[in-house]
């Protein structure tokens, strides 16, 4: 018998435990290898990923499900295991970026919609067939002197809705991702801007997956925290990120949605983890579990103490493991940043 929506969802949100996001197209991992002076071969972006993916500690314990590129989800290990097999292994569950990118939006200057949905059933099936029981799907809203308009926010809306309901159909738990960007060039995209722009992105992410007749027990949403802008005149404090943040899910999100797994959407690594752990700290009783899904977030220290070298496969798990288990600790309100320090 298949695995239900709803069972999937839940491990992917387990308590403790978050999403690796390992999913760089392969233009993305050739600049994060550019960083360390890798060359981005087929060979060293499989031995990379492998070596995220045989971090024991990591994975077993702190990770639920790990996000994967369609040239990822097709590869094996040095040793021939498929790497799908390796990350089920470890009780996470596999999962493949199924978007073809944010693309110019036509009549709308400066504004992007994210394109994929030609084919999509099709190649849904497939990735199932190769063992991917989740998918993933980002949607860009940029800030902007005269962004997001209200076409870009329901053009992006609707298509992640359709994906949902394609995955659904699929035996596939979507992951709806609908970022609000936080590097736009306006100072006065500040945490309040952030709030009214997110709190409009969600709920018309919501009406149209209600229209779609999407299932929100078996869907794990992807938002963005809300944050004031790289380039915003007055940043907010950790504290104030995270009561603004759940105050917008609470107003827009329906307790029936598996769980929210934040990305980190450009923020430092041990801001990330503050925010997630200090959302979790309140003591309230939210209706769904707050967790992560992070890409850079939890790589980029494993990355830098790889350096595309054997030898430092050891150092560079220990590195990711670390990050892992902060957040692991975050997504129940236990991060603490003396354990940082004492890492």
């Amino acid at each position: 018998m298949s695995e239900r929506l709803e069972d999937i969802a839940t491990r992917m949100v387990a308590p403790g435990k978050g999403i690796l996001a390992a999913d760089e197209s392969t233009g993305t991992i050739k600049k994060r290898f550019d960083s360390i002076g890798v060359e981005s071969t087929e060979d060293n972006r499989r031995d990379y990923r492998e070596m995220l993916f045989r971090a024991e500690d990591a994975m077993t314990n702190c990770i639920s499900g790990v996000i994967l590129f369609d040239e990822t989800l097709r590869q094996k290990a040095a040793d021939g295991t498929p790497l799908v097999e390796l990350i089920a292994g470890t009780g996470a569950v596999p999962g493949i970026k199924v978007d073809k990118g944010a693309q110019g939006f036509a009549g709308h200057p400066g504004e992007k919609v994210t394109e994929g949905l030609d084919g999509l059933r099709d190649r849904l099936k497939e990735y199932h067939g190769l063992g991917a029981r989740f998918a993933k799907w980002r949607a860009v809203i940029d800030i902007a002197d005269h962004t997001p308009s209200k076409g870009c926010i329901k053009a992006n809306a609707h298509a992640l809705a359709r994906y949902a309901a394609l995955c659904q159909e699929n035996g596939i738990v979507p992951i709806v991702e609908p970022e609000v960007l936080m590097d736009g060039p306006v100072a006065a995209h500040d945490v309040d801007h952030c709030l009214h722009v997110t709190t409009w992105t969600l709920n018309t992410v919501f009406d149209e997956l209600f229209d779609a007749r999407v299932s929100l027990e078996g869907m794990v949403l992807k938002p963005n925290m809300v944050i004031a802008g790289k380039n915003a005149g007055q940043q907010a404090s950790a504290e104030e990120v995270a009561d603004k943040t759940v105050a917008c899910l609470k107003r827009t999100v329906p307790a029936a949605v598996a769980g929210i797994a934040f990305l980190s959407g450009g923020q430092s690594d041990e801001d990330a983890t503050r925010h997630l752990s200090l959302m979790n700290q309140r003591g309230e009783d939210m209706p769904w579990p707050l967790t992560f899904s992070y890409g850079r977030a939890l790589q980029a220290a494993a990355l830098k103490a790889w350096g595309g070298r054997s030898e430092n496969v050891a150092a560079a798990q220990a590195a990711f493991a670390h990050r892992a288990r902060m957040n692991g600790l975050a997504a129940t309100g236990a991060w603490q940043a003396d354990l940082e320090q004492a890492a």
